[in-house]
């Protein structure tokens, strides 16, 4: 069952001196629709780098099929997330379960993906012996 949410797009803005200015037209035109002098709040997130994330997903696509370690690129980056602590805890018929957090840009900022990171590929390392030649910083 999927819940429906009324919320509506983010709005995206990048920061010139004390302002902040709508990223690309259509940001721009729902500012616009916003009343003058009207209190608006805004909830603070630093974007992603979207690079380091297909890195991510490419390398550990290429480590699974070297090795066979697994079914699919998602098992895999399951058991990744599994083994680096990237957990969340649920109680499921009176125990506690650990599952995988997600690594989507909306459950982690950059800096938690980062570390996130840099925990995936020295697991990986460690456990098959196979390091990226090169890295996006």
């Amino acid at each position: 069952m999927s819940k429906k949410t009324s919320e509506t797009a983010p709005i995206y803005v990048v920061r010139y001196g004390s302002n902040l200015v709508g990223e690309m037209a259509a940001d721009r035109e729902r500012i616009a629709e916003i009343k003058e002098g009207e209190r608006v709040r805004i909830d603070v997130r630093t974007g992603r780098v979207p690079s380091r994330l297909r890195f991510y997903f490419a390398f550990i696509r290429e480590v699974r099929l070297a090795t066979g370690c697994a079914p699919t690129d998602k098992a895999f980056h399951s058991l990744i997330k599994l083994e680096t602590g990237f957990t969340e805890e649920v109680l499921f018929r009176g125990f506690k379960v650990k599952i995988p957090s997600s690594v989507s840009f909306e459950a982690m900022d950059e800096t938690e993906f980062g570390a996130f990171l840099q925990e995936a590929l020295a697991f990986i390392a460690r456990e098959y012996g196979i390091v990226p030649e090169e890295r996006a910083a």
